[in-house]
């Protein structure tokens, strides 16, 4: 009989606000504002690493920030057991846009390292001590049948013991985001199957 996985917090980002299973943590105060750089200091968020980050992986690390708050998942479960699979639309092209810029005069190190979308998933992992099983996947929009099937898959293979699954899409100012964490204790938010996941990702284009 097939294991049932569960989606135990979900998050959102899209660029006027931030919600957290579907109540809003955030909201834009100004539209001539870096929005990222704006939740993160109104969140008080301490981590100054954020600053050097491009905008793909700002938009990861805020995204799964506030849905870990009150939660450190290195000590519940062991790091090796946490996996982390993630996708996107644009991958790294907004950075790749600006390094490509930065050609014409000096190119500049510090975009390079951050020409490839995995990289979003690498601070992640960074920041929540997460050691485990993690893969980057581009598609034209968020695939949940795919991705859904992939994180049950790795949960019950026993290759992870939880997952942090989502979406994350930057570009040009136009940003979208989604994660779930997904375990094996039940939870009031629902089974992690395809329809489930559906309706949570596009809870996110009705607020």
């Amino acid at each position: 009989m097939a294991r049932t996985n569960y989606i135990t917090r979900y998050s959102h980002i899209n660029g006027k606000a931030i919600y957290v299973d579907g109540a809003s943590v955030f909201e834009r105060t100004s539209s001539g504002t870096d929005f990222l750089v704006e939740a993160y200091k109104g969140l008080g968020i301490n981590y100054p690493k954020f600053y050097k980050m491009d905008n793909l992986c700002k938009l990861a690390i805020l995204t799964v920030e506030v849905m870990l708050k009150d939660r450190k998942l290195n000590e519940e479960y062991k790091p090796s057991d946490i996996a982390v699979i993630a996708s996107c639309a644009n991958s790294s092209l907004d950075t790749d846009l600006r390094y490509q810029a930065s050609t014409a005069d000096a190119a500049s190190p510090s975009l390079f390292v951050y020409t490839l979308p995995n990289v979003m998933i690498g601070e992640i992992c960074i920041r929540h001590g997460i050691k485990g099983e993690n893969t980057c996947f581009v598609s034209s929009e968020f695939d949940a049948v795919f991705q859904t099937d992939y994180v049950n898959g790795l949960l019950a293979n026993d290759n992870a013991e939880i997952c942090l699954s989502g979406w994350a899409d930057y570009l040009g100012g136009e940003m979208n985001a989604f994660f779930m964490l997904v375990e094996k204790n039940p939870t009031s938010l629902g089974e992690h199957n395809t329809e489930t996941v559906k309706q949570l990702y596009d809870r996110q284009w009705k607020n």
